[in-house]
C-alpha cells in the first residue's frame, strides 16, 4: 500500500485543489463506463470541497452521491451527514445528481443496513471515488476503536456492504460501509486539515494496533493507493 501526501497552503486552495481532482475522476468514470459513483464523509472538513465539486461542470445526471457513514437518523436532523451532504454538495450543478441515502425509515439499524446494502449492490463496483476524513481517535467511517463490530467492519473477510456500529464516542448508532468496499476505490482520499490531524496521521502510520487506531486498516492494507490531502 502506498499513500502519497498532497499539501495545500490553506482549507480554501486544498477545496479546489481537491474539486478539480475529484471532478476530474468522476467525468472519467462516466466517459469510460457511462456513470460514476462516489461515497463522501461527512463532518466539518468537507464543507468547503463540498461546496467546490458542487459548482465543477460534470454530467451529474450520471453519477451517484453516497456516504461512507451515517448516524441512525432522519435526513432533517442536524447531526445527520445526509442533511450537510444536502445543504452543501447537491446544490448548484450537482443537483443533478442521485443521492443513495443510508439512513432508512426502517424498523431498526440493522434492517436499514440490509436494505442500503442491496441498494449499493446495483451501483456496482468498486467506487470511483472514496472520500475519507480521520478522527482525532483515529476513527474513519464509522471504525471507532472499541466499535461493537469494528473487528467486523475491517476484517477482509466481511463482505462488501453497510453495517451497524456502536461505539462510546460515537453517540447515535451509525451505518458505515464496510472495509471491503472503501478500500479498492478507483480513487482512494483521505481528507484531513489542521496540524493536530497530521499528528494523528504520524501516530497511525507508526507500529501498533489496527483496532487502536482504525485508519491503520485502510493506510495499511487498502487495495488502492491512499492520496492524503491536507492543509494547516
Amino acid at each position: 500500500m502506498s499513500a502519497h501526501l498532497h499539501e495545500f497552503e490553506n482549507g480554501a486552495a486544498l477545496a479546489e485543489g481537491l474539486a478539480d481532482r475529484i471532478s476530474g475522476a468522476l467525468a472519467d468514470a462516466v466517459a469510460t463506463r457511462g456513470r460514476a459513483s462516489i461515497a463522501v464523509s461527512g463532518g466539518s472538513t468537507p464543507k468547503a470541497f463540498f461546496k467546490a465539486l458542487s459548482s465543477r461542470d460534470i454530467d451529474w445526471s450520471k453519477v451517484t452521491i453516497t456516504l461512507v457513514d451515517e448516524r441512525f437518523v432522519p435526513a432533517d436532523n442536524p447531526r445527520s451527514n445526509h442533511l450537510l451532504v444536502a445543504d452543501n454538495l447537491l446544490q448548484g450543478k450537482a443537483k443533478a445528481a442521485r443521492f443513495l441515502p443510508l439512513y432508512r425509515d426502517a424498523g431498526s439499524a440493522e434492517e436499514a443496513a440490509r436494505i442500503v446494502s442491496a441498494d449499493a449492490e446495483a451501483l456496482g463496483h468498486p467506487f470511483d471515488v472514496v472520500i475519507l476524513g480521520m478522527g482525532t481517535d483515529g476513527h474513519t467511517a464509522s471504525f471507532f476503536p472499541g466499535g461493537s463490530r469494528l473487528a467486523e467492519a475491517i476484517s477482509p473477510e466481511t463482505p462488501r456492504g453497510v453495517i451497524t456500529m456502536e461505539a462510546e464516542g460515537a453517540g447515535e448508532t451509525r451505518l458505515t460501509f464496510t472495509f471491503a468496499s472503501l478500500q479498492d476505490a478507483r480513487l482512494l482520499v483521505l481528507h484531513i486539515e489542521g496540524q493536530g490531524k497530521k499528528d494523528v496521521l504520524a501516530a497511525a502510520e507508526s507500529e501498533g494496533p489496527e483496532t487502536d487506531m482504525p485508519i491503520r486498516a485502510i493506510l495499511r492494507r487498502a487495495a488502492a493507493p491512499v492520496d492524503i490531502y491536507w492543509a494547516p
